[in-house]
Order: structure tokens, then C-alpha cells, then sequence
């Protein structure tokens, strides 16, 4: 398969250099543009008030690889490789192995989604990977499950144009207890602002926070409630694979707006 290859951790991350490389030694045609620096949690942001630069890199990849570093944002790497460095589409645009969970609401800030999620909006099939550990460096089930999961697609395409958000507890690869299909929890963060002052005697804050706690996600008609939430199977050592859209539209406030009576004259 053709590959289209991005993350936010950068260029240089041990977790794109462990997916590129595994799927290259597979056989697929793998092609990497990544930020030439970390863009973690910058979300679906472009850069339009300066030029985006993109630089040949030829000694990190596998030798079959063909891989830039950009200026920009992940979304960036994404639209500018569909747009202008690659010769022909890929068949799918993969995101991470991200150093960090992307659960629950983590997805709507989430460089490593937003990336697959420019695939999605081109329509081309993407996949978001994230190793859920800040710490761990052990890439390689995930890059497996990766290879595993690109299989499957092949023989059994995706039925319709999705972003898969797929979650691997940093756990070794016999540690694993299985991958399911999930739905998308709630992640409620307690955020503090550090105040400092810098040498020049001027105060800034740097945000800091933790996970106060996972909260059942709203109840949604179109989604049953007996699908598992993915923050609940990674803690037990299962692989999350979430199905994920960009149409945010909310269909149960529709039904209920729907009843308003706005008169205006």
C-alpha cells in the first residue's frame, strides 16, 4: 500500500522511525513528512502568515523511505505533502506512534489526530496511532499492530471514509490482551498555570495539569451504549480502536432545536 506518514513529536521521534520502518520492511510504500520539531497538542492549526518550509532528510528512515521535515504544524505536513510533494495520492495517511495517549476529549487537541484527520477531510482513510505513555519507549507492539491492522484493511477495506484513533497500552507486545473496537470517553484534566518570572523580571505561566478523572461520555442515540470507551479497555491492556468523523455536528441537538420558534420580526 502506498503511505503517507506524519506525526507531532517531530522528525527526529523514535515513534515514527519505528512505524515508517516496520511498515517499509513489510513492503508497503512509505513516504514521512513531519514537523521538524515537536507540535504536540496544537490541534488542527495551519500556517498562513508565514512561508512552511520542507527539507530532504535521508539518513533516519529505512532506505526505501522518502521523508521531509516541515516548518509547520502537523496539518500542515499533511496538506502540503497531498498538495505538493507527493506524485499521486496515498491510499492512507497514518499519524504517530505518538509518545502519549490521545483518549477521550485529548483528541480535539491533539496534533497526531489532526494530522490523520487532514486525510480524512482530502478523503483518503487515516489511522492516529498513540502509545499511551509519556515514559515508555517500547514502539515496537505498536508499530506491530500497525502492520497487523494495515493487513486487515487490505482485505477488508474500511466501508466508508473514517479516522481510526488507535490507543496501545505501553505494555510488552505478549502483555497485550486483545483489540477492540471503541467509542470516545470524556478526559476531565485539573489545569494549573505555574507563574514565573523570567530574567528580565517579566511573569509568564506555563500550563501544567493532570487527569482529575475519566467521565461516562454523554449519551448519544446514534452510538450504543454497549460499545466499550476507549480510556476503560487501555487500562485493562486492550488496543482502542476508535472511529472517528470531522462533522461535528450534534444530531440529538438538531431533533430538540428543531421545536425552537425564532421570530425575529
Amino acid at each position: 500500500m502506498k503511505l503517507l506518514l506524519s506525526n507531532d513529536d517531530g522528525i527526529s521521534a523514535l515513534g515514527i522511525r519505528t512505524l515508517a520502518d516496520t511498515l517499509a520492511q513489510a513492503g508497503h510504500d512509505v513516504t514521512v513528512v513531519c514537523p521538524d520539531r515537536e507540535r504536540s497538542a496544537t490541534g488542527h492549526g495551519l500556517t498562513i502568515h508565514q512561508p512552511i518550509r520542507a527539507e530532504i532528510i535521508d539518513s533516519i528512515f529505512h532506505p526505501s523511505i522518502k521523508a521531509w521535515a516541515c516548518s509547520g504544524t502537523p496539518s500542515d505536513c499533511v496538506k502540503l505533502a497531498l498538495w505538493a510533494l507527493l506524485d499521486s495520492p496515498p491510499d492512507l495517511v497514518l499519524s504517530g506512534i505518538n509518545q502519549g495517549a490521545n483518549l477521550g476529549t485529548e483528541v480535539l487537541y491533539s496534533g497526531t489526530v489532526s494530522a490523520a484527520m487532514e486525510g480524512i477531510i482530502e478523503g483518503i482513510p487515516s489511522i492516529a496511532f498513540s502509545l499511551t505513555s509519556h515514559t515508555s519507549k517500547e514502539f515496537q507492539a505498536s508499530a506491530n499492530f500497525a502492520k497487523i491492522l494495515l493487513e486487515q484493511i487490505k482485505s477488508q477495506p474500511l466501508p466508508e471514509l473514517m479516522l481510526l484513533n488507535v490507543n496501545i497500552p505501553p505494555v510488552p507486545w505478549t502483555d497485550i490482551a486483545g483489540a477492540t473496537i471503541t467509542r470516545q470517553g470524556v478526559r476531565r484534566y485539573v489545569d494549573i498555570f505555574d507563574k514565573r518570572v523570567d530574567p528580565r523580571g517579566k511573569t509568564y505561566y506555563w500550563l501544567a495539569g493532570e487527569v482529575l478523572e475519566d467521565v461516562e461520555p454523554p449519551q448519544d442515540l446514534h452510538i450504543p451504549t454497549n460499545v466499550p470507551i476507549d480510556v476503560n479497555v487501555v487500562r485493562d491492556n486492550y488496543i482502542s480502536i476508535t472511529p472517528l468523523q470531522y462533522n461535528l455536528t450534534y444530531g440529538g441537538g438538531l431533533n430538540q432545536l428543531s421545536e425552537w420558534n425564532l421570530q425575529l420580526k
